[in-house]
């Protein structure tokens, strides 16, 4: 890859869209975090847990990070979490972000959703005095009943008042296999009565017709992943023309197996075909980086251009979450920067 793309990549202002908070859990932290709150790890030192982030697919992942997030009990604990995140998004001159976050893997640990919210949010307030601006994205994890997604959403209501300058919408991750979009349509339908925004993953493991299912059951404002939408000419066009973006995260598909060497990666095929693809970073301390690695691997492995990767940047930006006025103040500072 060129160095001086790399650099102008590395320092250009981005928005990061695709980051789901307890998926940025180091393995130090989580240590850590066991000892200050007595939680027995089913490994015994850090290294043994790194090793065990050798992943066949989304399952073998997921069980992991359910494993992992086991150490977080009290709010200083959610705090702590977020501010290391913010820490490297702030060194990836990330400026915008929005974070994922999943109540029910801590509300089955008995820790309340609202303990998890002001953790997160008073290290996402100290990040916003440092120029790191933040939306919050509550997701629903697909492998539970709808039922359970919407006992979990009508627990929420009182925080989407308290905290509605930073909590904007709801989302849906979890294992994609066997759990389509469809499952959760009357959950997503009370959050969009109620003016949230909304996202879902969808064509990551899960077929084109889950990304179907995302924009027409349950309306969404974006696709989070994606990439087998190439595999239908009609989603990629209807993708294209209407600017819904699909939230990217290329080292998560290569650490899955969604594909088996990032030169085969279909992102540079939809970029070239108009569709808002941007990168994130996913799961970042399981996937093996932050947003910057991201666009890297992706920039190197697919050879794409300096005006290309200025789009990946770009198209961050006009997806994020923000007004009018935001995003034209956020636009405008990356072409200055770029034409520098």
């Amino acid at each position: 890859m060129n160095p001086t793309l790399a650099d102008k990549i590395a320092r250009a202002p981005k928005a990061e869209l695709h980051i789901h908070i307890e998926g940025s859990l180091e393995p130090e932290l989580i240590f850590a975090l066991a000892k200050r709150n007595g939680v027995q790890l089913a490994y015994d030192s850090i290294d043994a847990l790194r090793a065990a982030y050798a992943f066949t697919d989304l399952q073998s992942f997921l069980d992991i990070y359910y494993a992992g997030a086991s150490v977080l009990l009290h709010e200083q604990d959610f705090y702590d979490m977020t501010m290391a995140y913010v820490e490297r998004a702030l060194a990836d001159h990330v400026t915008h972000t929005e974070i994922f976050f999943d109540p029910q893997t801590h509300t089955e640990r008995g820790v309340p959703i609202e303990t998890v919210v002001a953790g997160i949010e008073r290290a996402l307030a100290d990040g916003e005095k440092r120029g790191l601006t933040s939306k919050l994205i509550l997701c629903f994890l697909r492998h539970l009943s709808e039922d359970d997604a919407l006992a979990t959403f009508d627990e929420a209501q009182p925080l989407f008042d308290k905290y509605a300058h930073r909590l904007i919408g709801v989302g849906l991750d979890s294992s994609e296999r066997g759990h389509p979009p469809s499952k959760f349509e009357r959950v997503f339908a009370k959050a969009r009565e109620r003016g949230l925004k909304l996202v879902a993953h969808a064509g990551e493991e899960g077929p084109p017709s889950y990304v179907y299912e995302a924009l027409d059951l349950l309306k969404v404002d974006r696709v989070d992943h994606g990439v087998r939408s190439i595999e239908d000419a009609a989603l990629v066009a209807r993708l294209a023309d209407s600017r819904i973006a699909l939230t990217v995260c290329p080292l998560s598909n290569i650490k899955l197996c969604v594909f088996d060497d990032m030169a085969k990666h279909t992102l540079k095929d939809l970029l070239d075909q108009g569709v808002a693809v941007m990168i994130n970073s996913d799961d970042p301390a399981y996937f093996g980086g932050y947003v910057n690695a991201n666009y890297f691997a992706i920039v190197d492995a697919l050879k794409l251009t300096d005006h290309e990767a200025y789009t990946l940047l770009r198209n961050s930006l006009e997806a994020s979450f923000v007004t009018e006025q935001e995003r034209a103040a956020m636009i405008a500072r990356l072409d200055t920067y770029w034409k520098q």
